[in-house]
C-alpha cells in the first residue's frame, strides 16, 4: 500500500500572491456561511437547519447564500480548496506520473482540511453517508468532478478528453474518492483519511489486490 504524502506543489498557497481585497471578502462570506452550516448542522440536524437561519448566522441575506452555494448541500460538500485542486494539478510537474501527481495534490489538502478542523471533514462525511440528499448530491458532485478531470488529464497527456479512456479513468477517481468518504464515515471514522485514498489510488492504479487465502 502506497500511504499518501502531503508534498509541496509548485502552486502551494505559499507561493500564490495574494489575492486582491474584492476575492479576500469572497472567500471571508463564503467561509463564514460554511461555518454557520456547521454549527447550526450540529445544533439541531441537517434536515431542521434552513437556509434563512444560516443566513442569519452568517449576517448575510438568503440571496447571499445562494448566490455563493446554489444548494444546501453545495455547502456541505464544497471544500474550502476545491478550487484549487485542479490548478494544482496541472502545476504539478510535466514528467511525474499522473497517479503520483493525484496523490500528492490530495494529500495536500487533507492535510490543510485536517489541521483546520478535522471535525468539519467527519461532519461531511457522515453527512454524505446518512443524509440522502447529501448522498445525492455527492454523487452528482462526483460526475462533475469527473468531468473537470478529464480536462486536466486532457491538458497533461495531449489526450483527447471525450476518449473513452480518459473518461473511464477520471471517472475512477472521482469515484474512488467518493467511496473513501463513505468507507470512512460507514466504519466510525477509522483509519488515517490519507491512508484510504492511498489505498484507493492503489486499487485504481493496479487493480484489487490478491487475496490471501
Amino acid at each position: 500500500m502506497t500511504r499518501m504524502t502531503a508534498a509541496r506543489s509548485p502552486s502551494s498557497p505559499a507561493d500564490r500572491p495574494r489575492p486582491g481585497l474584492r476575492e479576500r471578502k469572497k472567500t471571508r462570506t463564503r467561509e463564514a456561511i460554511r461555518a454557520a452550516t456547521y454549527a447550526l448542522v450540529e445544533e439541531q440536524g441537517y434536515d431542521a437547519t434552513t437556509i434563512e437561519q444560516i443566513a442569519d448566522r452568517a449576517e448575510v441575506s438568503p440571496s447571499t447564500v445562494f448566490r455563493y452555494f446554489p444548494t444546501k448541500e453545495d455547502i456541505v460538500l464544497t471544500g474550502a480548496y476545491a478550487p484549487l485542486l485542479l490548478e494544482e494539478l496541472r502545476a504539478r510537474p510535466a514528467d511525474e506520473p499522473w497517479l503520483d501527481s493525484v496523490r500528492h495534490v490530495l494529500g495536500e489538502a487533507l492535510e490543510r482540511s485536517g489541521r483546520e478542523d478535522p471535525e468539519v471533514l467527519r461532519l461531511r462525511a457522515r453527512l454524505g453517508a446518512e443524509v440522502p440528499a447529501v448522498r445525492s448530491r455527492m454523487f452528482e458532485s462526483m460526475a462533475e468532478t469527473g468531468l473537470l478531470l478529464r480536462r486536466a488529464v486532457a491538458d497533461r497527456t495531449g489526450r483527447d478528453p471525450e476518449s473513452l479512456d480518459v473518461r473511464v479513468f477520471a471517472m475512477s477517481l472521482a469515484g474512488a474518492l467518493t467511496e473513501v468518504s463513505l468507507y470512512w464515515a460507514e466504519n466510525g471514522f477509522t483509519g488515517d483519511p490519507g491512508e484510504l485514498v492511498g489505498r484507493a489510488l492503489d486499487v485504481v492504479e493496479h487493480g484489487l489486490p490478491r487475496e490471501n487465502h
